[in-house]
C-alpha cells in the first residue's frame, strides 16, 4: 500500500514509518521539518503540510491508501498553539477525504474530553469527533506517555535526578501513568493502517506506575540516592520554570501538572504493547539523562535530526 505518515523525521513518526516500509509499504512523509535530515533516504519523500494551500495538501495525498496521523503540539505558546493544531489537523483530514484516502490512523490521548478546560484534552477529543463524522475509515490509538531513546518525559526526569540535589513531586504523586514503548505504538500503528472498520485503541503499556513511584524506579535504576520531596503544584511549577530558564526549555505547563494529577494518564484497559519501561530503563541506564531533551528545540530548529539520549 501507499501509506502517509505525518512527522516522519521526529519522533513517533520516524518509528511508525519505520515500520511500515518493513511490512513492504511505500511510504511519503508530511512535515514541517522537510530541512531535517532524511533518516530513510530516498525511501521515503517528503512534502510540506501546505495547510495555507489545502489544494497542494490534497495532491501530496493522491494515490494514498491510508494516512498515518501523529501531528500536534505539546503546549500553547507564541510560535505555535492547540487552537493551530486544531484547525490545521481539521484541514489535514478534509485534504485526506477529498483526495480519496480510505483509512486514517490518528494519536490521540488517554482520557480526551470536550468539557474540560485543558486545551491538550478538549482539543484531542475535537478532533476525534471530526474524525468519528468524516466518513473515511478510522482507527484511534489513545497512548498515554511514551518512552523510547528519544523521549522527553523519561529521559528529563532521568536527567533531573542527575543534576539536581532533590525531585519534587506535585502533591502526593500517586496520579497514575502507563507508558507505551515507542516502537510497540509504531508496530499497531501499522497494522491498523492495514485494516479496516471504525476503532478507538486504548495504547498502554504493560505497567503501571504512580508518578512517584515512576521516578523512584528511574531513581534506583541509575543508581542514586537523591531524596523524592512532596511540593505544592505552584511551587514544583515555579521550580520547574527556573530549571526551564537555565535549559532554555519549556520543563512543563500548569496545565501538564494538572492532567497529570486529575489521573488523566490512566485508564482501566488492557495493555496494548508488551515491553516494560522497567526492563527498557535498565538496558539504557547508562545513557538516560545524560543530556537534557528540549522540547522548544525540536519545534524551533527544524534543520536538525533528532538526538538519541
Amino acid at each position: 500500500m501507499r501509506i502517509a505518515v505525518t512527522g516522519a523525521f521526529g519522533y513517533s513518526g520516524r518509528y511508525i514509518a519505520k515500520c511500515l516500509l518493513e511490512a513492504g509499504h511505500e511510504v511519503i512523509t508530511l512535515t514541517n521539518s522537510v530541512h531535517r535530515p532524511n533518516p530513510f533516504g530516498e525511501k521515503v519523500a517528503a512534502f510540506p503540510f501546505h495547510f495555507e494551500e489545502p489544494q497542494k495538501l490534497r495532491d501530496s495525498l493522491r494515490g494514498m491508501h491510508a494516512l498515518v496521523n501523529t501531528y500536534w503540539v505539546r503546549f500553547d505558546h507564541r510560535l505555535f498553539t492547540h487552537g493551530q493544531a486544531v484547525a490545521n489537523t481539521k484541514i489535514l483530514f478534509s485534504a485526506a477525504k477529498e483526495a480519496g484516502v480510505q483509512r486514517i490512523v490518528h494519536v490521540s490521548i488517554t482520557n480526551p474530553d470536550s468539557t474540560s478546560d485543558l486545551p491538550y484534552f478538549r482539543g484531542k477529543a475535537e478532533l476525534e469527533s471530526v474524525l468519528k463524522g468524516l466518513g473515511v475509515s478510522y482507527c484511534i490509538l489513545r497512548p498515554t506517555v511514551l518512552f523510547g531513546k528519544e523521549d522527553v518525559l523519561i529521559n528529563n526526569i532521568a536527567w533531573s535526578l542527575r543534576h539536581l540535589p532533590a525531585f519534587g513531586v506535585f502533591g502526593s504523586g500517586d496520579y497514575r501513568l502507563q507508558p507505551i514503548y515507542v516502537d510497540d505504538l509504531a508496530q499497531s500503528a501499522a497494522r491498523k493502517a492495514e485494516g479496516g472498520g471504525d476503532e478507538i485503541v486504548e495504547a498502554i503499556g504493560p505497567e503501571t506506575f504512580t508518578y512517584r513511584e515512576l521516578v523512584s524506579r528511574v531513581r534506583n535504576a541509575l543508581g542514586l540516592k537523591r531524596p523524592i520531596i512532596s511540593v505544592s503544584p505552584g511551587l514544583g511549577y515555579w521550580g520547574c520554570r527556573l530549571v526551564g530558564l537555565f535549559v532554555g526549555d519549556v520543563v512543563i505547563t500548569r496545565e501538564e501538572i494538572r492532567g497529570l494529577m486529575e489521573d488523566r494518564l490512566f485508564v482501566d484497559a488492557p495493555p496494548l504493547g508488551p515491553t516494560k519501561l522497567t526492563e527498557w530503563i535498565e538496558q539504557h541506564k547508562d545513557t538516560l539523562g545524560l543530556h537534557y531533551t528540549s522540547e522548544m528545540a525540536r519545534r524551533v530548529d527544524r534543520q536538525s535530526a533528532y538526538r538519541s539520549n
